[in-house]
């Protein structure tokens, strides 16, 4: 029982569990009894490469570490404008309601039907990404976000257009949203994902919160109006285009088996079986040398056969094509159904609930701040509504802060105390700093909204606890994705597609009561807010179990495969 992780009584090696390494006087061993393998050598202490990097010179894993990040970060600035669509009316609730003659609801269903563009989409690229890679998607969803916002900015005052419009743009949004998780886990070693995972996150819900800051006031300026917020969009996303085109290259990799050690269900990669129950080609030959130590069983024959047949490295122009080839041989449908029994697995159950509510929170919370800062007694303006996201800006940045800080650092830490075995349940402590703020945001905001009606407390406090509300949102949705990529890194991209899917129909749900709920409580939000902290503490203090179980769990569905039994795989 490793720091109360309870050890498999199946399996002697569950896949998800890696040892770092652990002793820099045996660079060639990483364990005891798994020799030769590839190891990061930069730090004080060797650490072994998970997954295993190929020879490939077009492995992405051997491509150099700022090329990566340029990829990473190129990628997650246009997923900051792409995810700006998602509150881009925000602070425009009023003015758009005047504007088309109708309700607040029917605006707040606008950024309910993009959410839902969002979620359907994603269920079909999704497996068009597992079967052809994702620069393709990237590629496609930058152009659909130029012409979308463009439309959504010239849609004049036809409500339907608009609507349509909005509808699109989340199709446009999903790659971004759905995808740029799965690429941390294809450009990164295990080690060098929980910053970069941080930072997508970031990029993917912070970013968002920036948004309505800036609607407000181009709003306010008579000579732009609220249509040049999404012509902006536009602009930027026409500048992000060649980017992602010309600098952004195929991330998806066909990586031998053997390789991805947290994959494997026994300790020493020599030993992996094929399906065939021969053993990896790759290991049949000597052992992987270790990165920058010496080689080991040096054979010249061997190794003059191994240049031979070694790949080309792709030139620029060619890893400019939007194909390079299939990453697997499975059927569209089957990979279009897959994501769909993992619901019924408790590991991405979790990772929907701790992830997707406190999003959906977030979206009611933002379908609802005009029911409080447009009207009495404050009665703002959009510039100042937008303003207010400030708060929810600093949130995200706090929540990155925190979960950047503690990702990598804790899961390094409570692996040198397991005795050099890292286990993904590590990843889930996480969740501790998202109950103790994203809760505390919950029933704090409920409270003082309220007593903002009357004057018991100053604007600042609500917005206060929507901080603290958004922070806690993004330290879960880091644990909760790192969790799915270390725990599950062969079903990663199925288990953001279940993330996507429930977060988007979620909150598309939510929209749509948002101003119910309020009706029915008399404009009170406590009521509302104290039951959603109590739903949201219930949730994270799951994440108990899991984390005691959670190696069961993954034996067990490696050994019971959940997709073979519903004919998916």
């Amino acid at each position: 029982m490793g720091l109360g992780v309870l050890e498999d009584r199946s399996m002697d090696h569950v896949p998800g569990t890696t040892r770092y390494f652990d002793d820099p006087e045996r660079p060639q061993y990483a364990a005891d009894g798994v020799e030769g393998l590839k190891c990061d050598k930069s730090g004080p202490v060797p650490i072994i490469l998970v997954p295993q990097p190929s020879d490939d010179p077009n492995d992405p894993l051997n491509w150099p570490l700022w090329k990566r990040d340029l990829i990473t970060f190129i990628l997650s600035m246009t997923a900051i404008f792409a995810t700006a669509l998602g509150p881009i009316l925000a602070a425009n609730t009023v003015t758009l309601s005047l504007y088309f003659q109708t309700t607040f609801a029917r605006v707040a269903e606008l950024t309910g039907w993009y959410l839902l563009g969002v979620g359907v989409a994603a269920t079909f690229f999704v497996p068009s990404a597992r079967i052809w890679g994702k620069r393709h998607l990237f590629v496609i969803g930058a152009v659909l976000l130029v012409v979308t916002s463009a439309w959504g900015g010239g849609s004049g005052k036809n409500y339907d257009s608009f609507l349509w419009a909005r509808i699109w743009q989340g199709v446009a949004t999903a790659p971004f949203e759905s995808l740029i998780n799965a690429a941390v886990g294809d450009l990164y070693y295990v080690h060098e994902r929980g910053i970069r995972m941080a930072f997508t996150n970031l990029a993917v819900f912070g970013g968002a919160f920036f948004t309505p800051i800036l609607v407000g006031k181009i709003t306010s300026v008579e000579s732009l109006y609220w249509p040049w917020t999404f012509y902006f969009v536009a602009i930027f996303c026409a500048l992000s285009l060649p980017f992602i085109i010309f600098f952004c290259p195929e991330m998806a990799y066909r990586r031998e088996a053997s390789l991805n050690l947290d994959l494997l269900s026994t300790e020493n990669p020599a030993t992996e079986k094929h399906g065939d129950g021969n053993p990896s080609p790759v290991d049949s030959h000597q052992p992987i040398s270790v990165q920058g130590g010496p080689s080991q069983q040096a054979n010249g024959a061997a190794d003059a056969e191994k240049s031979h047949l070694a790949p080309a490295k792709a030139s620029w122009a060619q890893s400019l094509a939007l194909f390079n080839g299939r990453k697997t041989d499975e059927t569209f449908w089957k990979l279009l159904l897959r994501p769909f029994p993992l619901f019924l697995q408790p590991a991405f159950l979790w990772a929907c609930l701790i992830q997707g509510c406190l999003i959906g929170w977030t979206v009611f919370i933002g379908v609802i701040m005009a029911q409080f800062f447009l009207s009495t007694p404050l009665w703002w303006t959009e510039v100042e509504t937008g303003y207010a996201y400030t708060a929810a800006f600093i949130g995200a940045i706090l929540g990155f802060v925190i979960a950047g800080a503690l990702a990598d650092w804790s899961a390094k830490y409570m692996t040198k105390l397991n005795g050099g075995v890292y286990e993904p349940e590590f990843r889930i402590v996480l969740v501790i700093p998202q109950l103790i703020l994203g809760c505390a945001g919950l029933f704090g905001f409920g409270i003082t909204i309220d007593g903002l009606l009357y004057r018991k407390y100053h604007w600042a406090v609500p917005l206060f606890f929507f901080a603290l509300e958004v922070a806690g949102m993004v330290i879960g949705a880091v644990a909760s994705s790192l969790y799915i990529v270390d725990a599950y890194r062969d079903l990663a991209v199925e288990g953001f597609t279940c993330l996507i899917i429930f977060k988007n129909m979620f909150s598309f749900a939510l929209t749509f009561k948002g101003f119910d709920w309020l009706v029915a409580t008399r404009s009170k939000a406590a009521p509302i807010f104290n039951a959603l902290g109590i739903v949201q503490v219930v949730i994270c203090l799951t994440s108990i179990p899991l984390y005691v179980y959670g190696k069961r769990l993954r034996s067990f569905f490696h050994r019971h495969d959940l997709l073979a039994l519903f004919r998916v795989r």
